[in-house]
């Protein structure tokens, strides 16, 4: 259905509606509830209801404000727009479900992205209550998938895989203010889960998020927004699980706080990137848990232009995770200038398990090119782009050993050392580097690093030092304690190679 017809359809809906006496009435202030069933919505699960439901968000937005709620039963529909002063709220049982015909949603023309629920340039608007938006991503990529094979779309990646922008996605709000996302539960999208572009005001509390049907599913994406709240969700998704992007070398995140959230990933559990242009300001991540992930349990990457500075993570349990913290400064492309700075990583209890992390899920992290032992922590820049203040404080992490020289190695002397590649222009994954010379922590490029109380113990034999910092000016290990019961006599846990101002004590 093209866009003109869709808004055409709407607007006669809504005008029947009104000339048939609807029961709905303007109301006196914006805290009027609008029942979808009152604008001729039908939970039948089989219905289409994409024009009932546009109608009603246009009469409410332009009738003063409030909700529309949706009864228990299932409201099939496709691409609708909230608009001002609107809010979807969802009873319990209440599911708005995606329709299974792909050209029933619709790609904006400002947002350039495809979505279930859309809105651009409004302002008190959110979806709230114990229902569900199922957006069937599965069925309705797969379908897209058809329509490629038949000529009818274009997949540039050649790869039976849709580009994310023209598969939909549950919630895209670009350029909108004052959103309250609250209770409601997410699933099954087709692409990224929930979008929120250069937006400002956002609260997102008691979500649930189940996104792990296909590729790209993310769990949240906020990108180039600011004073955002993430609080008390629970996450599962086949991509990372909380996101945060720059699209734009002027845009700013700034003043988001994540907490008393849970993630599970296959990929990672938190992570700045990977498309990183701007500026992002002023992080606090507080009582976090991130299990059974592929990757890293917060990642925190700068490669593409951006500044990322003040980020404080306090409070963090991951369990069964890929790696704990991979902390990455790089360009990917020529004539950028990047910064990684002030970083403090407190009250952290972490296990890394010897398995695949996510082994059995639907859309699980590929099985990498081998061989290659459990890697450590990474912090590392490249030559003339250096990390900069990094603090780890009462920080306890396990590892699981098992590492075998025979199976891979990487020495380190100092040539072998710095035969190790840059990989400035690659994807920002831990595993970049197959072998790293320590099982711990691996520090490269980086200045004023500090570790107080901070505790590492490997289960398992490991040929691998604890610790390898090469380049690195300003290492401070104030009660850093090594553990390694089956550590042959007299070795050497902490390398050091080109390391100025360095204490241990």
């Amino acid at each position: 259905m093209t866009k003109q017809l869709f808004r055409g359809l709407a607007l006669f809906a809504a005008l029947a509606l009104m000339l048939c006496g609807c029961t709905a009435k303007p109301a006196a202030d914006s805290g009027k509830d609008y029942l979808a069933t009152e604008f001729g919505a039908v939970a039948d699960g089989v219905t289409l209801n994409t024009a009932s439901v546009q109608a009603a968000i246009d009469y409410i937005s332009a009738n003063g404000g409030g909700r529309l709620v949706f009864t228990p039963g299932t409201f099939v529909c496709g691409s609708i727009y909230l608009k001002n002063n609107v809010t979807l709220h969802l009873q319990k049982d209440a599911v708005l479900l995606g329709s299974l015909n792909p050209w029933d949603f619709i790609r904006d023309t400002v947002a350039h992205w495809t979505a279930f629920v859309l809105s651009v340039d409004q302002e008190n608007i959110g979806v709230t209550g114990e229902g569900t938006l199922d957006c069937r991503g599965f069925q309705v990529a797969n379908n897209l998938v058809q329509y490629v094979h038949l000529g009818l779309l274009e997949d540039p990646l050649g790869l039976d895989r849709v580009q994310e922008v023209k598969r939909p996605e549950l919630i895209h709000f670009f350029r909108c203010k004052n959103i309250v996302m609250k209770d409601i539960t997410l699933k099954d999208p087709a692409s990224w889960t929930q979008q929120y572009d250069q937006c400002d005001g956002l609260l997102v509390e008691g979500m649930k998020v189940d996104a792990k049907c296909y590729w790209n599913n993310d769990g949240i994406d906020v990108v180039d927004s600011k004073n955002v709240t993430i609080r008390n969700c629970y996450i599962d998704s086949a991509d990372d699980s909380y996101c945060f992007k720059s699209h734009s070398a002027t845009g700013v995140s700034e003043n988001i706080l994540v907490e008393n959230c849970i993630g599970r990933s296959s990929a990672n559990g938190v992570k700045f990137g990977t498309y990183t242009r701007g500026t992002f300001k002023h992080f606090r991540f507080k009582n976090i848990k991130i299990f059974d992930t592929y990757r890293s349990a917060f990642t925190v990457a700068s490669v593409d232009g951006a500044s990322i500075e003040d980020v404080e993570i306090d409070g963090l349990q991951s369990l069964h995770t890929g790696n704990p913290f991979f902390i990455r400064l790089a360009s990917r492309h020529e004539g950028e200038a990047p910064c990684l700075k002030d970083v403090v990583i407190k009250n952290v209890y972490a296990e890394v398990p010897f398995e695949k992390p996510d082994a059995g899920y639907s859309y699980e992290g590929p099985v990498e090119d081998l061989p290659r032992n459990v890697c450590p922590s990474i912090i590392t820049g490249i030559p003339g782009l250096r990390i900069d203040n990094v603090r780890f404080e009462n920080v306890e992490i396990v590892y699981p050993g098992q590492a075998d020289s025979t199976y891979a190695y990487r020495g380190t002397s100092p040539e072998e050392l710095a035969a190790i590649p840059e990989l400035e222009r690659s994807y920002p994954e831990f595993s970049n580097w197959k072998e790293l010379p320590a099982w711990g922590f691996y520090i490269r490029h980086a200045d004023g690093l500090s570790f107080q109380n901070v505790k590492i113990k490997v289960v398992g034999e490991d040929y691998r030092p604890a610790v390898v910092a090469d380049d690195v000016n300003g290492l401070k290990m104030t009660n850093f304690v090594i553990s390694q019961a089956d550590a042959a006599e007299g070795k050497q846990q902490i390398i050091t190679h080109n390391v100025t101002d360095f204490e241990c004590k």
